[in-house]
């Protein structure tokens, strides 16, 4: 569904990603992890046209998409939770939920079932819940655009375990239901327990792609590129 080849990025002249690759299937779950600083951030903004890449080709559902502009990618399919979430505090939940409003498929009450905390404070201001009811919120604002494909930035970050289990839960319910889920991350914890693909970032560069069996029997390369 989403493929990513030979990516070059650059932020003036800091050369940030160099030849990145990597690819995502209808209904699967991909991590890109890596220490703060790789790249993961940067490779998804590229892949959404935040940052432009100045080499390389991005195809999603069989289109090519890194010449379009932002709003025509989204539009293509493709939903993006950045890192701050940007969701709008002073709105309720259902608020939120309304303004991320296109086309049929999720409806706020599919989202409940997905996000059960989300349900209890839907009258509430999204400011006056806590941290990960906002990652909940931010990502089910983004569901209701319909998206076949989510783009999750660190969405694990700073979450206590409970709620990064209901997260992990709620991935796996998306890929039941056919979405297809690039996150980037550094907890290894959480990648573990969503993903299927893994893909390991560091300065820029790719330095392991396969599956995240396979990852979790390498201890050389978590040991190198994602020990802390």
């Amino acid at each position: 569904m989403l493929s990513v080849r030979d990516l070059d990025t650059y932020y003036g002249r800091a050369h940030i990603l160099a030849g990145v690759a990597l690819e995502v299937r209808k209904g699967e779950a991909a991590a890109l992890l890596g220490r703060n600083g790789a790249g993961k951030s940067t490779t998804l903004k590229s892949i959404m046209g935040w940052a432009r890449p100045q080499r390389g080709e991005i195809v999603f559902d069989g289109r090519r998409i890194d010449r379009l502009p932002t709003w025509r990618i989204a539009r293509s399919g493709l939903g993006y939770v950045p890192e701050d979430r940007r969701i709008f505090t002073d709105l309720s939940v259902m608020e939120n939920l309304d303004v991320g409003r296109r086309g049929e498929g999720w409806t706020p009450e599919k989202l409940f079932a997905l996000f059960p905390n989300l349900a209890e404070a839907k009258h509430r201001p999204a400011g006056k819940i806590s941290g990960g009811e906002q990652q909940m919120l931010a990502i089910a604002r983004t569901l209701m655009g319909n998206p076949s494909c989510l783009l999750l930035d660190e969405p694990s970050e700073g979450l206590a375990p409970v709620i990064v289990d209901q997260l992990a839960t709620a991935v796996r319910g998306l890929k039941a239901a056919g979405v297809a889920v690039l996150l980037s991350e550094q907890s290894w914890r959480f990648a573990a327990a969503v993903a299927d693909r893994a893909y390991v970032i560091e300065k820029g560069r790719i330095r392991f792609a396969g599956t995240m069996a396979e990852l979790a029997t390498d201890e050389s390369v978590r040991a190198r590129y994602l020990a802390v």
